[in-house]
C-alpha cells in the first residue's frame, strides 16, 4: 500500500485468472472441509481422528474462509479494473534484494503515472525475474476512484 500527497491510499491487486481463482477456491474448500471430514469419519467410522478433526476444524476452517474471502475480493477488484481502469505506466525506480531466511526476492520501487490521477510511488515485493531492471516501464491499470491498481508483467 502507498499513500500519495492528496491522501489516497493505493492498493495493488494481483491478477487472478480463471485457473488461479479455481485453484484458490479449491484450496480454500479443502482447508474448510478437512476438519469436518475427519470429525465425520471419527464419529461414523469409529476412526481415531477425533482430536485431529477438532484441531483441523478449529485451525483450518477460519483460514480457509479467510482465503476464500480474499480471493473473492481480488476477483472483484480485477473486474473493476477491467471495467473502469485507466491505462497507466509503472516505471521501476529501484530494485532491492531481500531474503528473510524462508523466502527471497526483490522489492521493486514503482512510480505509477497516467491520466486522471496524481503520480504516486509504491513498493512491490515479488520473486526475482531476470527482465526486471531500473528504468523499465511496465503496463499498469489504475482505478483512481477506488485507489486500486494492477501492474502487468
Amino acid at each position: 500500500m502507498a499513500d500519495d500527497a492528496d491522501g489516497t491510499r493505493w492498493t495493488q491487486v494481483s491478477r487472478v485468472g480463471p485457473w488461479g481463482a479455481a485453484s484458490a477456491y479449491g484450496g480454500a474448500a479443502v482447508m474448510c472441509l478437512c476438519g469436518p471430514v475427519m470429525l465425520g469419519s471419527a464419529v461414523l467410522g469409529a476412526a481415531d481422528l477425533m482430536v485431529m478433526g477438532i484441531v483441523f476444524t478449529v485451525v483450518f476452517l477460519p483460514l480457509g474462509l479467510a482465503f476464500w474471502g480474499n480471493t473473492t475480493v481480488e476477483r472483484e477488484h480485477n473486474r473493476r479494473l477491467d471495467a473502469v481502469g485507466v491505462a497507466a505506466t509503472a516505471e521501476i525506480t529501484e530494485l532491492t534484494d531481500w531474503d528473510d531466511g524462508d523466502d527471497a526476492g526483490v522489492t521493486v520501487g514503482l512510480r505509477v503515472s497516467g491520466p486522471g490521477f496524481r503520480t504516486f510511488e509504491t513498493t512491490w515485493r515479488r520473486s526475482r525475474h531476470g527482465a526486471l531492471r531500473v528504468g523499465l516501464r511496465l503496463t499498469a491499470v489504475v482505478d483512481p476512484y477506488n485507489g486500486i491498481f494492477r501492474v502487468e508483467v
